[in-house]
């Protein structure tokens, strides 16, 4: 894989018109976007096939967590739109997953379409050490996020996302087959925002992602498109 195959960049907007002129600007020199929950809830399923319409594939963070019947038939769903990948909580537990990833296989072969990745959130990147354990997990930030991504493998999902913390402990552990993807990365010129675990794009793909995402400091660069290109460049190991 290539830098350009490596970089996902988020589109944390909330407008149609906004997310469209963004991936116009980028679709020469990014190759995935990434839509969130705030362009989803505002635009609608739409917003996915007009992000595909530029070039651009689509990884779909909505981060389903519900009983296994619902996430299973929402999961169901967002097959139909072909997004290259879309996530789920790990939290929501194994039933959850092997549910998830069982109707997306069934729903693609039955529409004749790929397979879309489905990908298991661990532990947001937001939370340190202190809000994890707030919410009572009992665990320390790498020991919860490695048993959940071992569930997530167990229920046959294709990965995780994970913070740049845990990203070495993950490979090592579960192979060079299991896909990671990164948030909470940040090139050494830009700030940290709300994100607390975090690292350099150089240091994330050494240590074992398969993708990074990067979102402020591309979209809201004088040229997002340089922007991206700079951060290729920092990924070059």
């Amino acid at each position: 894989m290539t830098p350009l195959d490596k970089l996902i960049v988020a589109l944390d907007m909330n407008t149609e018109e906004k997310a469209v002129a963004m991936a116009e600007r980028l679709k020469n020199d990014v190759k995935f976007l990434k839509i969130g929950l705030e362009l989803f809830s505002s635009c609608g399923p739409g917003i996915v096939e007009r992000i595909r319409e530029t070039g651009c594939d689509v990884f779909l963070d909505l981060k389903f967590h519900d009983i296994p019947n619902t996430v299973a038939k929402a999961a169901a769903s967002v097959a139909s739109l072909e997004p290259f990948m879309f996530n789920v909580h790990a939290l929501g537990g194994y039933e959850m997953m092997k549910r998830t990833a069982d109707a997306v296989t069934a729903e693609a072969s039955r529409l004749g379409i790929a397979n879309p990745k489905v990908l298991a959130v661990t532990i947001l990147t937001s939370m340190d050490e202190k809000a994890i354990k707030e919410v009572g997990l009992g665990l320390g930030s790498k020991d919860a996020v490695l048993k959940l991504a071992a569930l997530a493998k167990k229920a046959g999902l294709d990965g995780v996302v994970a913070s740049p913390s845990e990203t070495k402990v993950i490979r090592k552990e579960l192979g060079e087959d299991f896909l990671i993807v990164t948030p909470g990365v940040r090139p050494e010129w830009a700030t940290a925002n709300d994100q607390k675990r975090i690292a350099t794009p150089k240091i994330a793909i050494k240590d074992g992602a398969n993708y990074i995402v990067v979102g402020r400091p591309i979209t809201e660069s004088k040229d997002p498109a340089e922007a991206a290109r700079r951060i290729q460049k920092e990924m070059e190991i």
